[in-house]
């Protein structure tokens, strides 16, 4: 695969207004995304494809979207502005209307500084690999500078006036006859694209909310909150005495929950609850989940025990969407939240998840701290940690020492797990292991070289 400079994990993300996330980039990417999925998809007869964009609450998101959208234009392809709405609802949207792709507007769970810009395909998929290099290529050279419309072939303009609802529709139609009546729910929007649509959701099927980090302002978007500050989730459960807490990020393609205690449950206890429901519904596609390496191996001995396994991928939710496309597997997802139930979706969605894990509660009538007691945790110790360039992992000598001395020392009960992060300057560490001072102490010390190595 050549080495990809503008995409990263998931699309293109930094800080907005400087290379690579400005004007100019999301001008050309219209430009390339336009050209290259049209012709695709609408083939030769199709003279207006369309492409939906959305974005979330960031203030740099309309100039990107400006931009994106003249790049469109110019090549003929009509631009669908869905407005603020989460992730997965552009995902939604790019299949019900029938539209030639789609674009998002989102930096996810980063900082209000930066912004981001990653695409759908006309499945409501994201584009694989070789797209996106493809993509690159036009980006980089002036092939699509050749490629110019005029007068009535150039693309126009419009509102989705009703995005929100329909996503919202589509949204519930994935749990019929539920009733959240009865029920406390705790909500932290993240100040980001759920504000509106998951409080909806949950107000029309019945719950009574407290709502929180609902009031975005452009530049107050995961600041404190959201899904990457489960703390603040667990404050404002034991506050509000909550019967569940539900956290998004910024663009609620994720999902953290607490519990009535206010003790949080992550990703990985998600996909154990809702996999084993599943399986003794019969509905587990092929009996089997799909994580990725960083999910704890809890996750493989509670579906054994069940008559099911796991399947594991590399991080990024992209690769496990593409390992469950491959295998037609169900449901799948990553410890961070990213979960995905292909029955309903196509993309990471924290409102679908939500409402899977609500479906569970209302009909077995058990309180979340009971449901997740499922999944039997090895202990785990991470360590995220801002750096300052990115070299070969294995060309820092003192950090492969002391990753062999722990190796060595889990004695194949446990693994140590060190990469960069895909959209950000961060280097990710992982050790699991039965002994928790142990894998502790080793992260302790690992860390401690990666910042003399490459801290920022």
């Amino acid at each position: 695969m050549a080495k990809r400079t503008l995409f990263g994990t998931d699309g293109i993300r930094g800080k907005a207004n400087a290379h690579p996330v400005t004007p100019e980039i999301a001008l050309r990417l219209g430009r390339a995304a336009g050209f290259l999925l049209r012709k695709q998809v609408a083939g030769v007869t199709d003279e207006h494809p369309r492409f939906v964009i959305g974005r979330d609450t960031r203030r740099s998101g309309t100039m990107l979207e400006a931009a994106l959208v003249a790049g469109l234009n110019s090549v003929g392809v009509d631009a669908l502005l869905a407005g603020i709405i989460p992730t997965p609802a552009v995902a939604c949207l790019v299949t019900e209307l029938g539209a030639s792709g789609g674009v998002v507007i989102s930096a996810s769970h980063n900082p209000a500084e930066d912004n981001g810009l990653k695409l759908f395909g006309d499945d409501g998929y994201k584009l694989d690999d070789a797209v996106e290099e493809r993509l690159e290529q036009l980006l980089l050279t002036d092939e699509i500078d050749r490629v110019r419309v005029f007068g009535a072939e150039v693309g126009s303009v419009s509102e989705i006036s009703d995005a929100r609802e329909r996503y919202a529709g589509l949204a519930k139609a994935t749990v019929p006859g539920m009733s959240l009546h009865g029920l406390h729910i705790a909500l932290d929007c993240a100040n980001g694209a759920s504000y509106q649509t998951t409080p909806g959701v949950l107000k029309s099927l019945g719950a009574t909310l407290s709502l929180f980090h609902a009031s975005p302002d452009g530049m107050n978007i995961n600041a404190s909150c959201g899904s990457t500050h489960p703390e603040e989730i667990s404050r404002i459960v034991r506050e509000t005495s909550a019967q569940i807490g539900i956290s998004h990020d910024g663009d609620a393609d994720r999902l953290v929950l607490c519990d009535e205690s206010g003790d949080v449950v992550d990703g990985d206890e998600i996909l154990a609850m809702t996999a084993l429901d599943a399986l003794h519904r019969g509905t587990l596609a092929g009996k089997t989940l799909v994580a990725t390496v960083m999910s704890n191996f809890g996750l493989d001995e509670c579906l054994a025990q069940a008559g099911g396994k796991v399947l594991r991928t590399s991080v990024g939710d992209r690769y496990v969407v593409e390992t469950m496309r491959e295998g037609n597997f169900s449901i799948g997802g990553e410890q961070s939240g990213h979960l995905i139930f292909r029955d309903h979706g196509t993309t990471g969605d924290g409102l679908l998840a939500a409402l899977q894990v609500l479906r569970i509660m209302t009909e077995t009538g058990k309180p979340l701290s009971e449901l997740r007691r499922v999944l039997k945790k090895y202990p785990q110790a991470q360590r995220n940690l801002k750096v300052r360039e990115k070299p070969p992992l294995d060309s820092l000598p003192e950090v492969a020492h002391l990753i062999a001395a722990t190796e060595s020392a889990l004695e194949g009960k446990g693994r140590v797990l060190l990469r960069y992060s895909g959209t950000e300057p961060k280097v990710r560490l992982l050790i699991e292991g039965p002994d928790e001072a142990l894998i502790n102490a080793s992260a302790d010390a690992i860390a401690s070289a990666l910042i003399v190595a490459i801290g920022e």
